[in-house]
């Protein structure tokens, strides 16, 4: 599911400034892979990158950048389904998002940007952009369920890839335990059933498809 959104700041231009900033993500990963947020700092992805530290603070400002724009990086993998029901959609999208988070340096990385974006109000502001980002367009697949019948016209999308993917979150973060198919499997069955049920209404019973200021 790609998204527009490259934090902080900068567009992906090409060249060699793109060079740098794949040699710089691909240290950040690495380093994340051998020992996690707590041991990452700036002059470890400079000496592992290849990069001079004045150029990650000059780009980046802090490590907090680095590993949430890493973040906006992988997750552009994840695909946005289409398949002609949502209960298919759903059910496909899960499996990828647990797909995404089986690997354990995956999991490292939501945790070490949420852990960011507790202490910096910079951080924080990309993680809300990046999730508010990701909500509006996994909610397409809620807006075509609507337009074909699927669920009632004043379903809220964005509640419904809300509530998709909160038990990922709930397992890496809070229950400390790693993801698999079997969750992918009840949250999409879950959130299906409660959006049919009409448990993700938009206030005001506006529709789904609403284009109105602050719709959505």
């Amino acid at each position: 599911m790609t998204t527009a959104h490259h934090a902080p700041g900068e567009t992906r231009p090409g060249g060699r400034t793109a060079r740098t900033r794949q040699a710089v993500l691909t240290a950040v990963f690495e380093e994340l892979d051998d020992g996690g947020f707590a041991g990452l700092t700036m002059e470890k992805v400079a000496q592992r990158s290849g990069i001079h530290v004045a150029t990650l603070y000059r780009r980046w400002r802090c490590i907090e950048g680095l590993v949430c724009e890493l973040l906006t990086e992988l997750s552009s993998d994840v695909p946005l389904p289409d398949s002609g029901t949502l209960p298919e959609d759903l059910r496909e999208l899960a499996c990828s998002i647990a797909a995404f988070f089986a690997e354990a340096r995956m999991s490292c990385l939501i945790e070490a940007v949420v852990s960011a974006a507790a202490r910096d109000p910079q951080a924080e502001a990309v993680l809300r952009s990046f999730f508010g980002e990701r909500l509006t367009l996994a909610g397409r697949m809620v807006r075509r369920a609507v337009d074909r019948g699927e669920l009632p016209a004043d379903t809220d999308p964005e509640e419904v890839m809300s509530a998709l993917g909160a038990p990922f979150y709930y397992r890496i973060l809070i229950a400390r335990r790693p993801v698999d198919r079997d969750l992918a499997e009840s949250a999409a069955t879950a959130v299906w059933a409660a959006a049919c049920a009409g448990a993700y209404k938009r206030k005001g019973g506006r529709p789904a498809n609403d284009t109105a200021p602050g719709g959505g």
